[in-house]
């Protein structure tokens, strides 16, 4: 355990914050927390076409509601600040210069058509393209007469020739490049704001950052910051690439892909809970030692281990959260519950906002049923619409069912039981469904699921007698009425 860990998440404010991100920062926090570290967050907002209004606030937002909690960022301050990297301009423009003065980097005055034109040629060779380093080595006279067009200018570093850069990642070993993998690469663009691999440097320096863990695609990025801290002759933080997350069909987690929701914000709104999400996230590419699945914060924080970050890549399994969701939605209290699921309700017209204290009664009974089968707050509209329906449509093996020789007999004795009734509890319906067992001398599937069909519509459900109970005596006389073709006034 040491101070001297430093940790950051960086998040680009060019939307919301997405599943990738989240078990970035997660991994991060767990990492930070369990060696007893500082986790920063910096805002890293210098593509400023992609920043989205609130995308920097919407992104903190969700994750305090994941329960990630940070010891400096734009938002609370800190010793190392600014946080926001277009904040931070003016300490990135020193370090240019001082590569300029030493020759390290360059201005290069190529036009976009110019370079599209040398990959266009690179790629027809069969080449991966790359700059030529064309502006590399451009006379006084030259860069007289560029700037004498009114040309405008980005600044590249020098790559080093003929140079290896090798690092220990954190959970891949040993990564090796070589220097004539890359072409001279921009460091600050035409607009004077650096690029991302310039400023993340100058940013881990200066903020004393000891470790960084990030996604597999920022592998190819570390040469190139390595270049940078040689070049200033500072230590590069410890690198660990998380591997990819793919969907249930092994392919790549995009953003485009519809087929799963993929932000937090999505979540939390159908009703998802963030400790369920945390514990779910946690586990995509990160393994602890046994067959347990659910965990406290706390639990990972303290048995959180680098070392267990896994070398293949995670599986995104809807499944699976909806399963971890209900094993915390089966933890929470009654009230709970129901203040998960009433807005749902509510937002989907089943329910008023301004419910009579007996309305708010029974619907709070109705949600309660389902507490133990819940997924996620907005599933209970649909687990609970038999019982906002007018009228029950029979599927095809609804209707077989309810074909059954016995069927007539069960379900007409029961009305009979259920309409003498002096009070419509579930503890009454309960005894008059064994009245009819022992009248009719059908038990078992053939007693039950004829009573359940008839007057639930379904074949599978909540308590019998409790459901019944909340649907009332005139619902479910009216369906048993109907299943039995009787007038329905009678």
């Amino acid at each position: 355990m040491t101070n001297d860990v430093r940790v950051r998440y960086a998040p680009s404010p060019t939307g919301h914050l997405h599943i990738g991100n989240a078990r970035t920062a997660l991994f991060n926090y767990l990492f930070t927390k369990n060696q007893g570290g500082k986790f920063i967050i910096r805002t890293e907002d210098t593509d400023q076409k992609r920043n989205v209004e609130g995308g920097e606030e919407s992104q903190l937002n969700y994750l305090k509601w994941l329960g990630l909690t940070w010891d400096e960022g734009a938002d609370i301050g800190g010793e190392y600040g600014p946080y926001r990297q277009m904040e931070r301009l003016d300490l990135y423009d020193k370090y240019v210069a001082d590569l300029l003065d030493r020759g390290l980097a360059y201005k290069c005055y190529m036009t976009e058509e110019e370079l599209e034109t040398e990959r266009e040629a690179q790629r027809a060779n069969g080449e991966v393209p790359k700059y030529s380093g064309a502006h590399r080595d451009l006379t006084d006279d030259q860069i007289k007469a560029f700037e004498a067009e009114g040309r405008s200018y980005s600044i590249r570093f020098r790559v080093p020739e003929e140079t290896t850069y090798t690092f220990d990642d954190m959970v891949r070993g040993d990564i090796t490049f070589q220097s004539s993998d890359f072409g001279d690469w921009v460091i600050v663009k035409k607009d004077g704001v650096p690029t991302y691999n310039f400023a993340v440097v100058v940013d881990d320096h200066l903020m004393a950052i000891s470790h960084v863990l990030r996604g597999e695609e920022h592998i190819s990025n570390t040469p190139k910051q390595m270049m940078v801290f040689e070049a200033f002759g500072w230590t590069a933080p410890r690198y660990g690439h998380m591997t990819l997350i793919l969907n249930e069909d092994r392919k790549k987690l995009s953003k485009r892909d519809q087929h799963i929701l993929q932000f937090i914000e999505q979540y939390k709104n159908l009703g998802y809970l963030p400790e369920a999400m945390f514990n779910f996230i946690a586990l995509l590419g990160w393994s602890p030692v046994g067959e347990e699945e659910i965990f406290t914060q706390e639990q990972f924080i303290e048995m959180f281990d680098a070392k267990r970050l896994s070398t293949s890549p995670a599986i995104f399994d809807p499944v699976k959260l909806k399963w971890m969701n209900n094993q915390y939605i089966k933890q929470l209290s009654a009230q709970e519950v129901i203040d998960l699921a009433m807005p749902h309700l509510i937002a989907a017209g089943k329910l008023s906002d301004d419910m009579t204290a007996d309305e708010r009664n029974w619907a709070e009974a109705v949600i309660l049923l389902y507490k133990d089968q819940l997924s996620y707050g907005q599933e209970i509209v649909e687990l609970t619409e038999l019982f906002f329906q007018e009228e029950i449509h029979h599927g095809e093996k609804e209707e077989e069912l309810l074909s059954g020789e016995d069927v007539s007999i069960v379900l007409s004795h029961f009305l009979t039981e259920l309409v003498a009734l002096e009070s419509f509890e579930a503890a009454e319906i309960k005894a008059a469904i064994k009245h009819t067992q022992k009248a009719t001398g059908v038990k078992g599937k053939g007693l039950f699921m004829p009573i359940r069909v008839a007057t639930t519509g379904q074949m599978h459900g909540p308590e019998l007698p409790q459901a019944i109970a909340l649907l009332g005596l005139d619902v479910v006389s009216t369906r048993l009425r109907q299943v039995l073709h009787q007038d329905v006034e009678e």
